[in-house]
């Protein structure tokens, strides 16, 4: 009886530290490469809310996006964006698209039009393409769009899992840049 009441006394005092989807972590990932491409997007400014036409809350589709800063030795890119509030969560993992400076539309995903030869891996929710942002109610959550110049591309099959493009990009990565923006569920 004793053991058992200081085992739940000790995690009862451990559980505030430790990460959990929402709150307390921050899985932040480090830079694959040298953060050096400039990341835009004209929905949204860096550090500023995504507009709800963008996430679960609206049409959820993949808001316009810009890089530019591309080395030339670059031969692919890659997008992925996730919330490093809920451990990484993958909402887009998008690959091998031309190793330049690019832009996609808003709406490119899902069912939009990609760039020739551009795959999409699934998200995190379990589908291809884009998953908007949709955190728990009450919480507001950062989600990092991050573009990856490639030494290669991946040539992946789409619709591999986010978490092995996300790995796949960072072995070949020579150059990152990153845009942030934040959303809270009305």
């Amino acid at each position: 009886m004793r053991r058992a009441l200081l085992a739940a006394a000790a995690a009862l005092l451990l559980a505030p530290g430790l990460p959990g989807c929402g709150g307390g972590g921050d899985a932040t990932p480090a830079p694959a490469a040298p953060l050096t491409l400039q990341v835009a997007s004209p929905a949204f400014a860096g550090g500023a809310a995504i507009p709800a036409r963008f996430a679960c809350d609206g049409e959820d589709r993949s808001p316009p996006l810009s890089w530019s800063g591309v080395p030339a030795e670059a031969r692919a890119v890659a997008v992925i964006v996730e919330d490093p509030d809920a451990r990484g969560f993958i909402h887009w993992a998008l690959f091998d698209l031309p190793g330049a400076d690019g832009a996609l539309p808003g709406g490119a995903s899902p069912g939009g039009e990609l760039p020739a030869g551009a795959r999409e891996g699934k998200n995190d929710f379990g589908r291809a393409g884009y998953g908007g942002p949709c955190p728990p109610r009450g919480s507001t959550h950062r989600y990092l769009f991050r573009v990856l110049a490639l030494d290669a591309p991946l040539g992946l099959a789409a619709g591999v899992r986010g978490k092995e493009v996300r790995k796949a990009a960072a072995a070949h990565a020579i150059a990152e840049g990153r845009l942030e923006g934040t959303y809270r569920r009305p």
